[in-house]
């Protein structure tokens, strides 16, 4: 059998493994394995302008697909660059191969150049994380990161790998198959225990206010028809969390909204008149209950790891375990023709529903559709809906963004992803640019404050290089707004550390080899973002927007109260 390079095993391992591309910046340590993927068909390098970056375009590609992708760095700052991007993969559950290269290993953990343990850096942040020291050690190392990527709640997993292990001659490769079978299984999700359902449905049929309250795990499970179907069997009201958004369309006339931290006074409404929370793929983290402080009435968790049931309002809480999908199937099967009459039965309430989601939808209509000057955020987001197409990808950042998306229409699901448990900002840009990837012929739509563009501003470049579908709309406030309006509201106005120069990205954009301009109308804005989206050559428009529109107090994200 001819000889191999270690790194040569690892390309071989990934192509093997499903993955496409690896994102990342090369350096000495890397090369064994970035060279080898020049000779390797199936898998692709995209080369960065920051390692943060490319950990970002990592989760993206991973959340899209629900299969992982790869990022690499060298040692020390290349491995350290990563880790704010694989944190964000880990809260919101994204599948990755997080690479990093190490000197040699008797080396490692002495005083060599830009020496840092990488094991330790990234086991916090990640599902799976180990040195490879040996080149023996590097398939089932791979393939056992793998299975923990995949399998359960997805997440990111780290292999260190020593550089004389991945440079050094092997004389006996292992044989890795073109395709592994632990594809195929991995993929058969665990269908849960029929008498749990069993118990859920006699629940459900009792509950005269049942809510179906959908996390994260709906986008992960692709779950969204098989919720649908249950909610429409038996009339019960779907909100999702705001990690959540995506995972089902919310022109779904049983579907209101995103609850979370700020949400909206029509999902809060919903959540508020509950008398049982089907909470599916959800958490029951910090962000959609208000820190904890949120009241709920008894709760049925559907989750696929157990670890994630009764963590909080463990008290009120009934557990099943299995995967979201089979879960609603089974869930409507064991109701049966009982599901009639408690579909009927909640017809008043629903329709109340209905009535609160046109009002409320009726209240934050572009007043203006023709302004001109520094334009209302809200009015951005809901004007740009009306113009592009259905299958647009929303990527709205960090910040303020991500609140106004809650007044954009999902109609397609997995047509929606924002960093939520991290929060990390510069995640839209990397994220486009592993989007149209992934689908050159998809449009994308990133949604970007200026504070996020500039944590990510170098990627510019790589979007140069890559072209697609991808307009990059700036909401620039010269200011981090979501903080600077905290402090307007919190600290009596006093702000500090929050506001910047002006800044022309338009200019910068087509500096970096990518059309851009400053655009001051609401008309211009949709008929520019429209033409984009409709071509083939990315742009950045950079839109002022004012700041007074402030997202804390916008009324339409005021939490419902109910009458007395």
């Amino acid at each position: 059998m001819t000889s191999k390079t270690g790194g040569q095993v690892v390309v071989d391992m990934l192509r093997s493994l499903g993955v496409e591309y690896v994102f990342g910046v090369v350096g000495g340590q890397t090369l064994a394995i970035t060279d080898a993927i020049i000779d390797t068909d199936g898998v692709e390098f995209v080369h960065t302008r920051h390692e943060g970056a490319a950990a970002v375009m990592a989760d993206a590609y991973g959340r899209l697909i629900g299969k992982p992708a790869a990022c690499i760095a060298t040692t020390g700052p290349g491995a350290t660059n990563l880790i704010t991007g694989v944190g964000g993969a880990f809260r919101d559950s994204s599948p990755a191969f997080i690479l990093t290269c190490n000197n040699n290993g008797v080396n490692i953990h002495k005083d060599d150049a830009q020496n840092a343990d990488h094991v330790e850096l990234l086991k916090p942040l990640t599902k799976y994380s180990r040195l490879v020291a040996h080149a023996d050690g590097i398939k089932q190392a791979m393939e056992e990161a793998y299975v923990n990527a995949v399998t359960g709640n997805p997440g990111p997993v780290h292999l260190d790998f020593a550089r004389d292990t991945i440079e050094g001659l092997i004389d006996n490769p292992p044989v890795v198959p073109d395709v592994h079978p632990a594809r195929r299984w991995t993929a058969e999700k665990p269908s849960p225990n029929p008498v749990a359902v069993a118990r859920a449905a006699e629940r459900l049929l009792r509950a005269e206010r049942p809510v179906i309250w959908l996390g994260n795990g709906g986008n992960r499970s692709r779950a969204s028809e098989d919720v649908l179907a249950l909610a429409d069997a038996l009339n019960i009201p779907v909100v999702t969390t705001f990690n959540g958004i995506g995972a089902v369309p919310t022109t779904h006339p049983l579907v209101f909204g995103a609850v979370s931290r700020m949400g909206t006074n029509l999902s809060t409404r919903v959540l508020a008149g509950a008398d049982l929370v089907l909470a599916l793929g959800n958490s029951l983290n910090a962000v959609s209950t208000t820190r904890w402080r949120r009241a709920l009435p008894e709760v049925v968790q559907v989750d696929v790891d157990p670890a994630m049931i009764g963590r909080y309002y463990g008290e009120i809480t009934d557990g099943i375990v299995g995967d979201l999908g089979a879960f609603a199937r089974d869930l409507v099967t064991a109701v049966g023709d009982r599901a009639a009459a408690a579909k009927e039965s909640r017809t008043g309430w629903v329709a109340g529903l209905r009535a609160a989601e046109t009002a409320w939808w009726q209240a934050t209509e572009v007043k203006d559709a023709s302004p001109e000057g520094t334009l209302s955020p809200a009015d951005v987001v809901r004007a740009l809906r009306a113009v592009t197409p259905d299958d647009t990808l929303l990527i709205p950042d960090a910040g303020n963004p991500g609140v106004w998306s809650f007044l954009w229409e999902v109609t397609r699901p997995n047509t929606y992803i924002k960093p939520v448990g991290f929060g990390n900002m510069g995640f839209a840009l990397p994220s486009a640019i592993a989007a149209t990837l992934i689908d050159p012929d998809r449009p994308v739509l990133a949604l970007i404050g200026d504070g996020s563009l500039g944590m990510s501003l170098g990627e510019l470049e790589t979007l140069a290089r890559v072209g697609g579908k991808v307009c990059v709309v700036v909401l620039n406030d010269s200011s981090y707004g979501n903080i600077r309006q905290e402090q307007v509201l919190h600290f009596n106005g006093r702000t500090i550390g929050v506001d910047f120069h002006t800044v022309d990205f338009g200019t910068v954009a087509r500096g970096m080899g990518v059309d851009g301009e400053v655009i001051t109308s609401l008309d211009a804005l949709c008929q520019r973002v429209r033409k984009v989206l409709d071509g083939n050559t990315p742009a950045v428009l950079d839109v002022p927007i004012d700041r007074d529109v402030n997202a804390w107090t916008f009324p339409a994200f005021a939490p419902y109260q109910a009458q007395e």
